[in-house]
This record gives C-alpha cells, sequence and structure tokens, in this order.
C-alpha cells in the first residue's frame, strides 16, 4: 500500500489542507441596497484577500468592501445608477462609461461581484448594447448583462509584489493564510510508492500520462480524459 497522493490529502480536507476562515474579516459582496450612500470607516487587512478592505456603514448596516487605489477614511460613497463615476461608487455597467477602470464585477445581477478582484487589477467596459463588453485584466472579452454592478476604480494593493519575501518562512506563513504550499514536488521525482508516476531508473512517467476520469483518487494523476485531437 504507498503513500496517498498530495491531490487525495488534500479532497479530504484534514486540518494541514483547510483555510483559517476564523481569521477571515467577511465575505466581499456588494450591497443588498439599489441606492443609497456609505461612509468608509476604516481599512483593514484580510488574510483572504491580496488587497486592504475597507468597513463600509450604511445606514445601520455595515459591509465590507475591496479598497479602490486611493480611497480614505471617512470617504463618502455613493450606489446606484445615478451615482457619479468616482473611485469606490457601485454602479450598473450599463451607467459606466467606456474606458473606466472597474473591479469586482458581477456575473448575474446581485450576485455580490465574481470577476476581477486581485490587488492592482482592473477591467474595462469596451462597449455597451444588450450585452455590456467588458475587457478582462487577462484580455480576454466578456459580455456581461448591463444591470451587474461593479466598482469604480483600481483594486489597490498593486504593490504587493514588489516587496520580496527575502525568508522562506514569510512566504511559508502568508500562504498558509490561504492553505496553500509554498513548494510542489513533481511526481516522477518522487518515489514508487509515493506517486504513480514515481521510481524508476530517470525520471519518467513509464506509462501513458492519460487517466480516466472514473479513475479513483490515489490514480487520478496526469490529464483527465483528453479529447481525441482532429488529425
Amino acid at each position: 500500500m504507498g503513500k496517498r497522493i498530495r491531490s487525495r490529502r488534500r479532497g479530504s480536507g484534514t486540518a494541514v489542507y483547510r483555510a483559517p476562515s476564523h481569521r477571515y474579516v467577511a465575505d466581499i459582496i456588494h450591497p443588498k441596497i439599489e441606492n443609497g450612500e456609505g461612509i468608509i470607516l476604516d481599512i483593514m487587512n484580510d488574510p483572504s484577500h491580496t488587497s486592504p478592505v475597507a468597513v463600509v456603514k450604511i445606514g445601520e448596516d455595515y459591509y465590507y468592501m475591496l479598497a479602490p487605489s486611493g480611497l480614505t477614511i471617512g470617504e463618502k460613497i455613493d450606489i446606484g445608477p445615478n451615482a457619479p463615476i468616482k473611485d469606490g461608487n457601485i454602479l450598473p455597467l450599463g451607467s459606466i462609461p467606456e474606458g473606466i477602470p472597474i473591479h469586482n464585477i458581477e456575473l448575474q445581477p446581485k450576485d455580490g461581484g465574481k470577476l476581477v478582484r486581485a490587488a492592482g487589477t482592473y477591467a474595462t467596459i469596451v462597449s455597451h448594447g444588450e450585452m455590456a463588453t467588458v475587457q478582462l485584466p487577462s484580455g480576454k472579452f466578456k459580455l456581461i448583462d448591463p444591470r451587474c454592478r461593479a466598482v469604480i476604480g483600481v483594486v489597490s494593493g498593486s504593490g504587493r509584489t514588489d516587496k520580496p519575501f527575502l525568508k522562506a518562512g514569510n512566504k511559508i506563513h502568508a500562504l498558509q493564510s490561504r492553505a496553500k504550499k509554498p513548494y510542489t514536488v513533481r511526481g516522477v521525482a518522487m518515489n514508487a510508492v509515493n506517486h504513480p508516476h514515481g521510481g524508476g531508473n530517470h525520471q519518467h512517467i513509464g506509462r501513458p500520462s492519460t487517466v480516466s476520469k472514473n479513475a479513483p483518487p490515489g490514480r487520478k494523476v496526469g490529464r483527465f480524459a483528453p479529447k481525441r485531437k482532429k488529425r
């Protein structure tokens, strides 16, 4: 009986691979109200996000949003289709002009925001119509319902990758906050008991790298049920 492979151990959800979500601040979603005004009470760090998180008070309720670059404590933000085009304001895509940087974009109306949430990223609206055409940070164009909301501005924290970790321990602690490992080991570099690709007199798989999608977790490594390419 060999050792359970990494993907199998991660899938079982043990403490090593479980994210410390009890340290997370909150889920980042758009306020449920259609129109309103809020004030920024605080800007804080959240281990589960790459950018700072702003605490917003809207009426008697508190919400959390990814802080756009340049946002300050005490600043007011507006929510609704008639809100001005200003960093931090939340508007439907149909009310945002072309070329304005936006982030935390909804895929479906009122889903809270799904796209463009990493530090330093932003998308732009290319054109309006029956669907809004949005260019994502990857360069891909996506058609989105114009009723979906987004936040004006660029996500703050764009310089987080400029500062080096300097020590291996710093990187370990940074990735532990998301239940990630700071290193990976190739299967062919392992022993035969540790991985289906391990063993042999030199580093090679030794069998086809394709595997059935119905394979058990201990054998499901490589390319899963690849489709035959047209020749």
